[in-house]
């Protein structure tokens, strides 16, 4: 996120707050993950591949008896998704989409040839889709955005680590998209999250929190 707390400007092209070497960072976590998740107004908005960049990591998943690269995962409560978006025509990772109960006929009449729809609940109910996603064997996802989807996983108490690197720039726009949105989190002064650590990429800086007793350092 830039320094005040935006993901994205109010541009239509995507604003890049990373930088090279970060990205290469994120695709060593993507390679060590079962599953990546993005909300359907990321994959509307970036329209992102969510695959392993380095050939090097996918040639290790395999070696281990995984798939090349993680299952994609999406969650929408309209299913107004485009088939042709890179999420789904890119890679022959599986693709799932958890669609609230009442547009699952939809989205699988209009998903159902590039992606499993599965019924999430009514609203979506993100503890329906985790559990679902362990019992297929995730037990390492990957969140990735955006801000709904940041706001979903933390108020929600779902989040083992959080990773935040902050780019060294404002946009000052307060039309453009926030890293999350209001919500009753978890973590506030009387309950403060565990910084576990704290590296200079470049012009970034990465601070990881712990969030659960599950955190792994």
């Amino acid at each position: 996120m830039s320094i005040d707390g935006y993901l994205d400007d109010a541009a239509q092209d995507r604003l890049l707050l990373s930088n090279e070497a970060d990205f290469d960072r994120v695709d060593a976590e993507r390679a060590g993950c079962d599953a990546i998740l993005v909300g359907s107004n990321t994959i509307r908005q970036d329209d992102p591949r969510l695959m392993i960049r380095a050939e090097s990591r996918v040639s290790a998943r395999v070696a281990r008896g995984e798939a090349p690269h993680p299952l994609k995962v999406t969650v929408t409560g309209s299913c107004d998704i485009d088939p042709a978006a890179r999420f789904f025509t890119l890679g022959d990772a599986e693709k799932l989409v958890y669609c609230a109960s009442a547009r699952v006929g939809d989205a699988r009449e209009r998903l159902g040839k590039v992606a499993t729809v599965v019924d999430g609940g009514d609203p979506v109910d993100l503890h329906r889709v985790t559990a679902d996603l362990a019992a297929r064997g995730v037990r390492r996802l990957m969140v990735e955005g955006g801000g709904s989807m940041h706001t979903q996983f933390l108020t929600a108490g779902l989040a083992d680590e959080l990773q935040l690197v902050v780019a060294p720039f404002f946009v000052g726009d307060s039309r453009a998209p926030r890293f999350v949105s209001d919500g009753d989190f978890p973590w506030g002064p009387a309950h403060r999250a565990r910084l576990a650590g704290v590296r200079q990429i470049g012009d970034v800086v990465l601070l990881r929190y712990a969030l659960s007793e599950k955190f792994e350092d």
